[in-house]
């Protein structure tokens, strides 16, 4: 799969579906967005045509109707958006976004506890390539 592209939010809630569920037609993505959005399968098709010419998805013919599946991994996109959201909002530094995120979030003992065990393991890696 190739470079990430830059995705709307809107885009991401079709893409978000594609990748679970591929090949899938335009029908069934309006179908299974319906509940939590007010797309028509004409908007769907919209967003769809915007994420081809992206190159975020390809499609297959079958008949009258066409077939969508990823052309881009979904890591390599969140890969994308979490770099980016670092760079604008935190001048790309991990530190403070991480700090931030630690200080505001909620989070569990469990959760807590993964997070050291990341940064040990983090920090145990970096001692190994020195």
């Amino acid at each position: 799969m190739s470079k990430s592209p830059k995705i709307s939010a809107a885009e991401w809630q079709v893409m978000e579906l594609v990748w679970q569920k591929y090949p899938t037609s335009a029908g069934e993505l309006a179908r299974l967005l319906s509940p939590d959005q007010d797309w028509t399968e004409a908007t769907v098709k919209t967003l769809l045509s915007r994420l081809v010419k992206k190159g975020a998805l390809k499609f297959t013919r079958e008949g009258k109707r066409y077939l969508y599946s990823p052309a881009v991994a979904r890591e390599a996109c969140v890969r994308s958006e979490a770099q980016s959201f670092a760079d604008r909002v935190f001048g790309g530094k991990p530190s403070p976004m991480l700090s931030w995120f630690v200080e505001e979030a909620p989070l569990t003992d469990a959760e807590i506890d993964e997070l050291q065990s990341l940064l040990l393991r983090k920090k145990q890696a970096k001692g190994e390539q020195s």
